[in-house]
């Protein structure tokens, strides 16, 4: 509870006012269940208001792929964000599994829009980038690890981070925050690197209104898609004001 306590303050002084609670759910590895996420995120939010932070919390899951995962989010063994149609996804980090084009086609086809996690740090981006591409294409919406942009990850990271941003394939940024040493959230220095990139326009998109469109569950068609487009780095350079109007964003972030 310490760094539960740590850490919500340091979201605070980031500037978010949301976070999304979402542990892993791996059969015999991480043996969470959606009820007891549900429980814990309700029991936290009560020790955030005793303490006097303003954080809201608000229940998920990082849910690894596994066989039924339909079948697991309709009985609430998996969690989508905030009970809407958005779901985390993730999967193996090493190797790519066989027919993932298959897997999140399914959900789609349920109904469920897929938020496949931090595809910029898989190892075997490298090797299997079209199927990254497939799925962005059919509308599996991208996380990116806010660290990515910032060189948190190394390189690599960054180099597929920023090419997913050009060609119009990230949807979200997320803190992937685990602590407030190695870990910390670095939302608001993320949301200016990518203004620098890509525009403010598209950076809040990115940081506030397709996030707050989770929390809403709100179509996708209803919210403002990513564009293809070329870096820019200079006309918004001079605007320094991305960062201080993180402040009291209502966002939802890993």
């Amino acid at each position: 509870m310490d760094v539960a306590l740590e850490m919500a303050r340091a979201f605070v002084a980031d500037g978010i006012t949301v976070v999304a609670c979402t542990p892993h759910i791996l059969p015999g590895l991480y043996a969470n269940t959606g009820a007891d996420i549900l429980r814990r995120v309700e029991w936290l939010q009560g020790v955030l208001d005793d303490h006097a932070i303003p954080l809201r919390v608000v229940a998920g899951a990082d849910n690894h792929m596994v066989p039924d995962f339909v079948a697991g989010l309709h009985s609430g063994h998996l969690l989508s964000l905030h009970n809407s149609r958005y779901v985390l996804v993730e999967p193996p980090h090493h190797n790519a599994p066989p027919r993932i084009e298959e897997f999140f086609f399914d959900l789609l086809a349920h109904g469920y829009v897929p938020v496949l996690t931090h595809p910029e740090r898989l190892s075997w981006i490298n090797q299997r980038y079209s199927a990254i591409e497939k799925l962005a294409d059919a509308g599996v919406w991208m996380q990116i690890t806010a660290g990515s942009v910032l060189g948190t990850f190394g390189r690599g990271a960054r180099h597929w981070a920023e090419r997913m941003l050009d060609e119009g394939r990230a949807h979200i940024f997320a803190t992937d925050a685990h602590d407030v040493t190695k870990r910390p959230p670095q939302l608001s220095a993320a949301l200016q690197m990518v203004a620098d990139r890509v525009g403010r326009a598209e950076a809040e998109n990115l940081f506030f209104v397709r996030p707050k469109g989770i929390l809403l569950n709100e179509p996708p068609s209803a919210l403002p898609m990513p564009v293809h487009r070329k870096p820019t780095n200079s006309a918004t350079r001079a605007d320094t004001t991305t960062a201080g109007r993180a402040r009291g964003f209502w966002r939802i972030f890993q």
